[in-house]
């Protein structure tokens, strides 16, 4: 980090950026980052040359007494603390710095290293680098870290970046997180990057998704028609007391009829089993917009968002603070895939079924993933990389809200539990919140919050999502 600084001041930066953090691990003999290059038959002359060509020219004149590191090193400097825990390793080394950085830049959250393009064409990449690591200490990727976790590496869940264009579930309908392969959802995450980066895809031209909700809406219903709107398309909503599904008319009966009107249907409605029997009946695609067993598109933009926030999945902690309800339920499915470890915490008498819980032991086994249910909140909340919470009463339970007020009452993300979590723990909440009962006022509009740029994932999401299926 010295040598970083050292890069920055040369000149004249009062902040060390990426590029100023590459050269610096070029310094030095028999260093970490020197080694694993070597293994790659990279100079790291030709590195520097890249990174130096392609920098601004230097400030000239001015001096600089020392240097900070930016918001952007930070995140750095925390991945490579990931990178270490992942590896087994006892300690940061450059290795794990280098690590970090060539998985910023390859997941598109920080993309600054001048001459990036060209330390690509140089073969240095992420996968190559983490690989030749675990070449020369096979044991290491598989190591249990300080913590107990086993983790796979990274690359063991790459996809094939062939999967990631629109049409590639065409036809398919989603109604949850097991409907999806592990590749096909890193396919929509690279989908819903070049969505966001403002590609567009125009495959909803001439084309309109039904709004079947049964239930209110603020995120999914605005998200979900701006989305179709976006890919060219148009929407039309459709509430509960104009259609009475199951009641007015049958499930079968308005799948069919839907079907040779629209090309598409997002059902938002309470059992998960309108949602299949919609989907059954269907001839168009059907997404499931919240059922009461599982909320698919809302925990996709939540893993999207650890991504932008954190550049990895693999290796993290995260604890959901609060009931055992759909949205907990999707993201207890989805996180050991993504290399997550999950606690749910949660008061005695509020844990997942028998049924349930084997499925995501099972789960978390097969992907080297730590599952665990705690019930003390400061217990759960230690060394967590993220902190989720939702409300303690949904939709439907509302003759319970006295009675989980009160066993919820000590279940509240505050001051308290950030403090026992990581330096740079992420807090999330899918909204609506209740400000003062599940999360305090000021972590939810503290520095920790990432939760009004997981509302806004829900957008990008729901687009890859249509235009995946359209």
């Amino acid at each position: 980090m010295l040598w970083a600084q050292v890069e920055a001041m040369r000149r004249g930066e009062a902040y060390v950026e990426s590029e100023h953090l590459l050269l610096g691990l070029l310094h030095g003999e028999e260093t970490g980052a020197l080694r694993l290059l070597d293994r790659l038959a990279l100079a790291a002359e030709q590195i520097t040359e890249a990174v130096l060509a392609n920098m601004k020219p230097a400030s000239g004149g001015i001096r600089v007494e020392s240097s900070q590191l930016s918001p952007t090193c930070h995140k750095v400097v925390q991945q490579a603390r990931r990178e270490t825990e992942k590896t087994g390793a006892d300690f940061v080394g450059t290795e794990h710095l280098l690590l970090a950085l060539l998985r910023g830049a390859e997941n598109g959250i920080d993309r600054a290293v001048s001459g990036w393009e060209v330390i690509q064409a140089l073969g240095l990449t992420y996968d190559r680098a983490l690989e030749a690591l675990s070449r020369v200490e096979p044991e290491a990727v598989y190591r249990p870290a300080g913590n107990g976790y086993h983790t796979k590496p990274a690359a063991a869940v790459r996809l094939a970046p062939e999967l990631a264009r629109p049409g590639f579930l065409r036809g398919r309908s989603l109604l949850a997180i097991n409907d999806l392969s592990t590749a096909e959802i890193h396919a929509i995450f690279e989908l819903t990057r070049e969505i966001k980066a403002g590609r567009p895809f125009r495959c909803g031209e001439g084309k309109t998704l039904a709004l079947l909700f049964e239930k209110p809406s603020l995120r999914t219903r605005v998200t979900f028609t701006v989305a179709m709107s976006r890919l060219g398309g148009e929407s039309i909503y459709l509430s509960r007391e104009e259609v009475g599904l199951g009641k007015r008319e049958s499930v079968p009966d308005v799948a069919r009829c839907l079907s040779r009107w629209v090309d598409a249907i997002a059902i938002r409605t309470f059992e998960h089993k309108t949602a299949e029997d919609l989907a059954l009946w269907s001839s168009v695609p059907v997404c499931n917009a919240l059922t009461d067993a599982e909320h698919p598109c809302q925990v996709l933009a939540d893993f999207y968002t650890i991504l932008e926030q954190r550049s990895e999945t693999a290796g993290m902690k995260m604890v959901f603070v609060g009931d055992t309800n759909n949205v907990s339920i999707s993201l207890m499915r989805l996180a050991p895939r993504l290399g997550t470890h999950f606690t749910l915490c949660c008061p005695p008498g509020y844990e997942p079924s028998n049924e349930i819980r084997e499925e995501i032991e099972a789960l978390a086994q097969e992907n080297g993933t730590n599952f665990e249910i705690v019930h003390d909140p400061l217990v759960a909340a230690d060394d967590a990389d993220i902190l989720y919470t939702d409300v303690w009463t949904s939709m439907g339970q509302e003759d319970e809200q006295a009675q989980r007020l009160q066993d919820f009452a000590r279940y509240q993300i505050n001051e308290e539990m950030i403090r026992e979590a990581k330096d740079d723990v992420l807090v999330l909440h899918c909204l609506p919140a209740h400000r003062g009962e599940e999360i305090t006022e000021e972590v939810m509009e503290g520095p920790y919050s990432g939760v009004f740029d997981q509302a806004e994932n829900r957008l990008h999401i729901q687009q890859a999502l249509l235009a995946a299926v359209l």
